[in-house]
């Protein structure tokens, strides 16, 4: 048997296998109403076999709300849960509630925390707990533990690190207290092994406590790994079931969970938690392919596996993988864009590449839900929309043809994977592509639909999903033979044939832009960079205190490249909340210029001659001397033929780029099909 599917005893349950859904907030916790959405979308989990899930955070108390509507876990919230514990129970799953209080992390003025020390990425300053708050929020725990224990859950996880409450009084960095509570390593330690303690104390022996214990902070003033393990080790002994890892503080500057973070990176911290300690550990972060998790775990590095966003993603993933379905598992790409920066944004999380995510009972595509007419319907275009379109259409019953000019599936996804940090998106090409051909539908390649004649025989629907082409801004001398439309030049580089220039500008610094930028930095690496590479890159060292190289200097490249944008403002300004900050902070290690708030003026031989003003105010001409120019102003919507098309009376369905193209936008196209798919 593999080691992923192996039952875990832990003396007084066992869980089913060693996968768990680990701990994401989705906004559904907020509120009562959604108590039966939160109940389908653990559930659609449980039958995808998890073994244990882990639900997002809710406070023990008031103050530690992540925000004044967030949630805590009050008696009434208690009786409304067991509708989700009996739910994931019904298919054989262990479900245990996350407990997090916030402290300065908290987005609303009355927020407390060990010390009064504001964090960087919050504009409230939070009041420093007297002895007496410190002690009666450890009772909070304790009590919010034993009502989850009565709403039916089977443990708890405490959660200890990435720069919450708990983990602040543990760290020097934010606890600067003289009391019983700070100072020295016992004292740091002591509000959370007291909160284990009496949380043991109410709930007895038989049931799970885990403790997300942080093996890396990624910041000066983090732990050392000594004490890490320490700490470890007094959590054993006062009654922790499991210990789950934890990377980085929020407010760290290094990557952890983006798709440019490479799979399983982490997993050697793990281990060194894990040879600390007797009782099992949890290996986290960036595995979402059953074979890395598989070695993982052959490796010894952990007991449990823990996905969050890949189960957003495929909730079958362990069920495909245990019945060998490999091909049909919709993989996590780590983009962020609807899970995370929803949340940071206030909005209930989904999943690009799995819209129905959080929305189970709204998008059951059931054979009991199938077509009532099933269409013969034609898709022009395999991006990401097209894709998608054809898919849900077939699981609906209807049939299906998909229809591509190109050679290859993937539209500007395809274009996307190319990117170093990015290769995951192959995979979900691979799957669309796999599952049309599963569901019987059929993709023509090399296909140019330019009339009915061109379709098959009985299509009774067309939509087209003919995606975008780079908008040409009009500069006098962009025909120059160093002039490169953004796709053409991403193609070249790729290919390995093709090397920038020792200096290139870039007309255009919004996500493409800083896409291409990013592959002229990482040329020379056509594959995504390994994890001793990305510890290297950015400078992450286990064995140091903090996890971090001292003094760490990242090198800069040689190749000069020059980000111009005629708006004000930083470049990237599109790009996600959790995800932007980590391409801006690369790009300005790296050397990358950027300019904006200019005109363009013309391209010549030797670069490209912006008007922007200076010191005095007064409109200036300057060049940018530029072997490369790589133009990424923008896309235009390719419709076509959809005149023609349109004329035959049959009903056409524009979706994606050819609708509206703008900013690149694979999660509107995504949705849009599945909300198509969902109508006809």
């Amino acid at each position: 048997m593999s080691k992923m599917f192996e039952p875990l005893d832990l003396g007084f349950t066992t869980l089913k296998n060693r996968f768990v859904m680990g701990s994401m907030h989705t906004g559904l916790e907020d509120s009562y109403k959604h108590i039966d959405a939160l109940a389908a979308y653990f559930a659609e989990r449980a039958r995808g076999e998890a073994g244990l899930i882990i639900t997002g955070g809710y406070s023990p108390n008031w103050l530690g709300k992540l925000n004044p509507l967030g949630a805590s876990f009050s008696p009434g919230m208690a009786i409304a849960h067991k509708k989700i514990t009996e739910a994931v129970h019904a298919h054989g799953s262990k479900i245990v509630l996350q407990l997090l209080h916030a402290g300065r992390y908290s987005y609303h003025p009355l927020l407390v925390a060990p010390s009064r020390i504001q964090a960087p990425i919050n504009k409230f300053k939070p009041f420093a707990m007297p002895g007496i708050l410190v002690k009666s929020t450890i009772r909070d725990f304790a009590v919010c533990a034993k009502r989850a224990q009565s709403a039916g859950y089977d443990g708890v996880e405490i959660m200890g690190s990435e720069g919450y409450l708990v983990h602040q009084f543990f760290s020097e960095r934010t606890n600067k207290r003289t009391d019983e509570w700070g100072g020295s390593l016992e004292n740091r330690m002591r509000f959370a092994l007291e909160i284990v303690r009496q949380t043991r104390e109410r709930v007895g022996p038989n049931f799970i406590v885990i403790f997300r214990i942080s093996i890396l902070d990624l910041l000066d003033g983090g732990a050392s790994p000594a004490e890490t393990t320490a700490f470890a080790r007094e959590l054993e002994h006062a009654g922790v079931t499991i210990l789950n890892s934890g990377v980085g503080w929020h407010e760290a500057r290094v990557p952890t969970i983006a798709s440019m973070v490479p799979p399983a990176a982490f997993a050697p911290v793990s281990r060194v938690l894990k040879e600390a300690v007797k009782i099992p550990v949890i290996a986290v972060n960036r595995m979402n392919d059953p074979a890395v998790i598989e070695r993982v775990l052959e490796s010894g590095a952990a007991d449990l596996i823990s996905m969050a966003r890949p189960f957003l993603a495929d909730p079958h993933l362990p069920l495909k993988a245990r019945e060998g379905r490999l091909k049909e598992i919709n993989t996590c790409i780590a983009c962020n864009q609807a899970c995370l920066d929803h949340i940071f944004n206030l909005k209930t999380a989904s999943c690009l590449v799995n819209p129905s995510a959080c929305e189970e009972r709204e998008w059951d595509l059931a054979l009991g839900n199938r077509a009532r007419s099933p269409q013969n319907v034609a898709v022009i275009g395999a991006g990401p929309a097209g894709l998608n379109a054809a898919l849900v259409l077939l699981r609906k019953g209807h049939q299906v043809s998909v229809y591509e000019r190109s050679a290859e599936l993937g539209g500007q996804f395809l274009l996307a994977a190319v990117i170093p940090g990015k290769s995951v998106y192959k995979k979900s090409i691979e799957y669309w592509g796999n599952e049309i051909r599963r569901l019987g539908g059929k993709i023509k390649l090399k296909t140019e639909v330019r009339s009915l004649a061109d379709l098959e025989s009985g299509t009774n629907q067309i939509v087209l999903a003919t995606g975008v082409r780079p908008r040409m801004p009009g500069i006098p001398g962009q025909d120059l033979s160093h002039v490169y439309h953004y796709d053409d030049y991403i193609r070249r580089i790729a290919a390995g044939t093709f090397k920038p220039a020792t200096s290139v500008a870039i007309i255009g610094s919004g996500g493409i832009g800083v896409d291409v930028a990013t592959q002229i930095l990482h040329y020379k690496d056509h594959n995504d960079i390994n994890p001793e590479k990305f510890f290297g890159h950015w400078g992450i060292d286990p064995s140091a205190k903090g996890g971090l190289v001292p003094n760490f200097k990242p090198e800069r490249e040689v190749t000069q490249i020059t980000l111009l944008q005629r708006s004000a403002g930083r470049i990237g300004k599109g790009l996600g909340k959790t995800t932007g900050w980590i391409h801006r902070l690369e790009l300005k290690r790296s050397g990358v210029q950027a300019i904006s708030n200019l005109s363009y003026v013309k391209i010549t031989r030797e670069g490209i001659v912006i008007r922007k003003n200076d010191a005095s105010g007064t409109p200036v001409n300057q060049l940018i001397p530029s072997e490369h120019i790589v133009i990424c102003a923008g896309q235009e919507s390719n419709r076509e033929y959809a005149d023609i098309l349109g004329r035959t009376g049959i009903p056409i369905h524009i979706i994606g780029g050819a609708l509206l193209a703008g900013e690149l936008d694979a999660k509107r196209a995504i949705r849009e099909a599945w909300e198509l798919a969902k109508k006809i």
